[in-house]
């Protein structure tokens, strides 16, 4: 028989729902974010079997343990090879030391890998209805583009993306104002900690309820189980040993996923939470106190700008403590494990630079920002780490982004022009709408009104 998962509220104060519940919600009730009730295990001989996967077939196999009660199995398996149909390169870089790209997708962001599964996802669910949705996100950069590129076009979804006048690249911006039709852009005059707050604020406004609202951002838990995948992916490409991942880290969706793996049985010996100065959680590993950046700091890995992730919430739960929405901790969680399971470091802008040049100088890899904190997380660890740690294990540093996306910082830093990427070719030509708006709900319910 087979064993249909619940997902509970962190806030623990919302009935249990299915996935397509959840999915569809994107929002607990209570302000919550929903967690699976308990997480398939992968057996030792699953975990083997992987390296023979391609990676559709990889994605499918996982994710059909969280939904087989939910989706037709040769239906979930269409989907899955519909929507990974692009490279995931892993370069060596070092000895049993990888970058793994996720930088290959049609909006060349590891965002790609949750946003096309998760719009595959919905508009089968919601396939035969006779309503429309509204999927409102947040973005700090490659999530609008990632989430407008999955969406775009689909007659029965409207999309919604908010972002951070000045703290996105042009490039990133304009991968998102140039799409139109079902596409709509919002610039906020503010952090991406404001337009994060307009969303969940949304979200639990009843006078929206008509329009049907739902997620995209790594709130919803639909992010989450597929960016769970590429780690699988990873350490059965690189030997099958204990593995470190280094994750550069924002609003915490990407290692959250990552976790999701290890619970499921992945070997993960330890995992690298690499932040640029928005550094509230590694202090809260070092301290045990937690602190809210406000305003959080405007760094070049842009994406990274947030001073409350959201998925620290699920983190703690995890770790059997809980943590509301507003960043405080009403119980506190196993801050020891914690720190057995995590390496929290903070990466300064100047040192992101010269690790992008020390990177491609020593190993010949190229990277963005995003990766360039992750890589000089894995070494920050790396310095620290005693010979029982280091021993019968590989490493693999995240890069997120296409460098493509940031020709400024690299042509500065390494006096050449990074390589293009199809997705962003041509878009200089295109005509950009979006609406300028100041940090104000009330402004963002009238928009929402008068547009949906």
């Amino acid at each position: 028989m087979k064993e249909r998962i619940r997902y509970y509220s962190t806030n623990l104060k919302a009935p249990e729902v299915s996935f397509r519940e959840a999915l569809m919600k994107g929002i607990a009730p209570d302000g919550g974010l929903y967690m699976p009730r308990f997480i398939p295990s992968l057996s030792p001989e699953e975990l083997m079997g992987y390296r023979g996967q391609d990676y559709p077939g990889m994605a499918f196999s996982f994710l059909y343990k969280f939904l087989k009660t939910e989706i037709e199995s040769d239906v979930l398996n269409s989907l899955c090879r519909d929507a990974y149909n692009f490279d995931i390169p892993l370069e060596p870089a070092g000895e049993r030391s990888y970058i793994l790209r996720l930088d290959q997708g049609p909006t060349a962001s590891f965002k790609d890998f949750a946003a096309r599964m998760m719009a595959r996802l919905m508009n089968h669910f919601i396939a035969g209805e006779n309503r429309h949705y509204t999927i409102l996100t947040a973005t700090s950069g490659d999530t609008g583009s990632a989430v407008a590129s999955a969406f775009h076009g689909l007659s029965n979804i409207n999309v919604i993306i908010l972002f951070p006048l000045g703290e996105v690249s042009d490039t990133q911006r304009k991968q998102m104002t140039t799409l139109h039709g079902n596409v709509r852009v919002i610039g906020i005059r503010g952090k991406f900690d404001d337009c994060q707050r307009i969303v969940k604020k949304a979200f639990l406004d009843k006078s929206l309820s008509d329009l049907n609202l739902t997620s995209a951002n790594s709130i919803n838990i639909g992010r989450l189980l597929p960016q769970s995948v590429y780690y699988i992916y990873a350490w059965s490409r690189t030997g099958l040993l204990p593995v470190v991942f280094s994750v550069p880290s924002g609003n915490y969706g990407n290692l959250m996923g990552g976790i999701i793996a290890r619970e499921a049985g992945l070997p993960v010996r330890k995992f690298i939470i690499a932040t640029n100065e928005n550094n509230e959680v590694p202090e809260y590993l070092r301290t045990g106190s937690y602190s809210i950046i406000v305003p959080s700091r405007n760094c070049i890995s842009s994406a990274m700008n947030v001073g409350h992730p959201s998925n620290l919430a699920r983190i703690v739960a995890l770790y059997g403590g809980s943590m509301n929405e507003h960043g405080t901790i009403l119980k506190s969680p196993d801050l020891e494990r914690m720190r057995r399971d995590f390496h929290g470091v903070s990466v300064t802008d100047d040192t992101t630079r010269e690790t992008i040049a020390s990177c491609h100088r020593d190993h010949g890899v190229l990277l963005e920002p995003h990766g360039a904190v992750a890589w000089k997380g894995l070494e920050h660890y790396l310095a620290k780490a005693g010979p029982e740690e280091k021993n019968g294990t590989v490493y693999i540093s995240l890069e997120t982004a296409h460098p493509a996306k940031f020709p400024g910082e690299i042509e500065r830093i390494l006096s050449f022009t990074p390589p293009g990427h199809p997705s962003l070719e041509n878009l200089e030509k295109l005509e950009e709408h979006y609406t300028r708006m100041d940090n104000d709900y009330g402004s963002f319910t009238q928009y929402v009104f008068k547009h949906c």
